[in-house]
């Protein structure tokens, strides 16, 4: 009743249908009229049919403003791409057109990094924006085109064919400017290398000639041995031939300065005066060295006698200055000998070296004797003798000095070969000591490792009477052990004297002392085996006949 009562109360006041049934009377018949409730329902269906109608009327209406607004939207955002695009290739043509070039190497590789970065950089969003463009472009023709609207026409001046035609005119500008800065930087690279190699050709020939007139101005050759004046002509010849060779860069030199200003280089006025002096100071050393020679070949003649003098001074005093230089070595050499037979040899040789010191003073006087003769011609012919033998710097007070040394020496060796000789038969008579006890003890410690063997397999007896003969033969051994003391005693004195091999033996300290250990130890397990057998047998009761028969058992199978 309340439902019925709700729907006719709202169908009448909000959808406009009048109250056609009680709802009384609904309840209360069995079988209400079925057309008056189906025509109450019509009602209901055609008002709610038509109120459908209008929302899908309105929500269509919705839509189309919508697209109208996003058509609106891409019209505007086109319009501000396109005008910023426009703009911003407005503002960068002239800076690509610029071709305004650098004197500097520096300055051209910084417009060339602006360049990159501009590419880099600044060219690849605009790039994004001209496609977004596009695309925005295209996409609302689409649009308009379903809507059945008309096309986008944009502004004057912004279409897209007039931003591909700006953007065409940018990449030809950029373009150019990069061909314009690459030929730049090469032509800049010519000029620096140019510039360059006329620094370093300029340096190097400036430093070559750097004291060069000082050089060819000194009047060295005045007091000058022959030696010296021939030496002196050499080098004078050799400076000749290097001048001559430096002629050619003198001519490069000239040459890229004349290429330097024929390329407009900025630094030319720097390069020309510098190449001046060069070409100028190039004359005055030619005239220079012209007069040197002259001057040198004069001085040479007056020098060539005294030379041949120095000469034979100097052929015969080399080699007995290198005879008493390892003379001097020798008796002054160190040596390291460890037998009788070594020290024997070393004392031979040093007995046939003082055999030949007469015929060597025979030699060291004619040596002096020619030097003498030199002083003689200096001093009669008063020859202007500033310099020394140029053919040796061995002196005639140096050649005294090391004859002195040598005689010196000579007797101190032989006091040295005598000490060793002393002490080279104390080693052999430390030797020989060893050898002899060594050779008693190794022999004797082997026959008793053999005993006790023996011992161990045929005692016989009882076990009390072994175990006593065994207790006296381990006293009857350590009472060998003063003697093995005595074997270390003259081991430590060997070891001292630094005594490494002994001829005289086969037997070392250390075999000694394990072989000793050995037969202390090998006696010690015996006796120590023989009290386990007692305290067995006690422990056990087993019988003197009985304890016979095992061992003998045993010993047959051991063998």
């Amino acid at each position: 009743m309340t439902n019925l009562n709700t729907a006719f109360d709202v169908a009448e006041k909000y959808l406009d249908i009048p109250k056609m049934l009680d709802a009384e009377d609904i309840i209360s018949t069995l079988r209400p009229d079925e057309k008056a409730v189906m025509t109450y329902v019509s009602c209901y269906y055609h008002a709610f049919s038509g109120k459908q109608k209008a929302e899908t009327a309105a929500n269509r209406i919705c839509k189309v403003l919508a697209v109208n607004q996003e058509n609106e939207q891409l019209m505007e955002h086109y319009e501000k791409l396109a005008s910023d695009l426009l703009e911003w290739i407005r503002r960068t043509i002239p800076w690509l057109e610029n071709r305004m070039p650098e004197n500097t190497m520096q300055a051209m590789q910084q417009k060339l990094e602006d360049f990159r970065d501009y590419r880099r950089l600044h060219k690849p969003p605009k790039v994004q924006e001209k496609c977004q463009m596009e695309i925005n472009f295209n996409t609302l023709q689409t649009k308009l085109r379903l809507s059945n609207r008309p096309a986008f026409m944009p502004s004057e001046g912004k279409m897209v064919s007039d931003v591909n035609n700006a953007w065409g005119n940018l990449e030809g500008a950029e373009k150019g400017y990069e061909e314009w800065l690459l030929n730049e930087i090469r032509r800049l690279e010519r000029l620096d290398h140019l510039a360059e190699k006329f620094r370093q050709k300029a340096a190097i020939h400036e430093a070559w000639t750097e004291g060069k007139e000082d050089l060819l101005q000194k009047r060295d050759y005045e007091t000058a041995s022959l030696s010296e004046i021939k030496a002196l002509l050499k080098k004078h010849e050799a400076f000749e031939s290097d001048l001559a060779a430096h002629q050619d860069r003198v001519e490069q030199i000239a040459a890229i300065a004349q290429e330097l200003n024929e390329l407009d280089y900025y630094d030319s006025p720097s390069v020309n005066a510098r190449c001046q002096r060069i070409c100028d100071q190039w004359d005055a050393l030619g005239a220079m060295s012209m007069k040197r020679a002259e001057a040198l070949q004069r001085t040479e003649k007056l020098l060539e006698t005294i030379d041949q003098l120095y000469l034979e001074f100097a052929k015969r005093a080399a080699p007995f200055n290198n005879w008493m230089e390892g003379a001097m070595e020798d008796l002054q050499d160190t040596f390291i000998v460890h037998t009788i037979e070594e020290i024997q040899g070393l004392s031979t040789a040093h007995e046939q070296f003082k055999a030949t010191l007469p015929e060597a003073d025979k030699e060291r006087l004619a040596i002096l004797g020619i030097h003498n003769e030199i002083a003689k011609i200096v001093q009669t012919y008063h020859v202007n003798m500033a310099g020394t033998n140029p053919y040796t710097t061995i002196n005639p007070q140096e050649i005294n000095a090391k004859w002195d040394k040598v005689r010196q020496l000579v007797p101190q060796r032989d006091q040295a070969l005598i000490e060793e000789h002393a002490r080279q038969q104390n080693n052999e008579r430390l030797r020989r000591q060893f050898a002899t006890q060594a050779n008693i003890i190794g022999p004797w410690i082997q026959t008793k490792m053999e005993e006790i063997g023996r011992i161990s397999i045929e005692m016989h007896g009882t076990l009390e009477d072994q175990l006593t003969h065994l207790r006296q033969y381990e006293k009857s051994i350590v009472n060998y052990k003063p003697k093995i003391d005595q074997l270390e005693g003259d081991h430590q004195l060997i070891q001292e004297a630094l005594i490494f091999d002994n001829k005289h033996t086969n037997y070392t300290m250390e075999h000694i002392r394990v072989g000793w250990e050995q037969l202390l130890t090998t006696i010690a397990r015996t006796i120590n085996e023989i009290e386990n057998q007692i305290l067995t047998r006690d422990a056990k009761g087993i019988s003197q006949e009985q304890l016979n028969e095992f061992r003998a058992s045993f010993n047959h199978f051991d063998r």
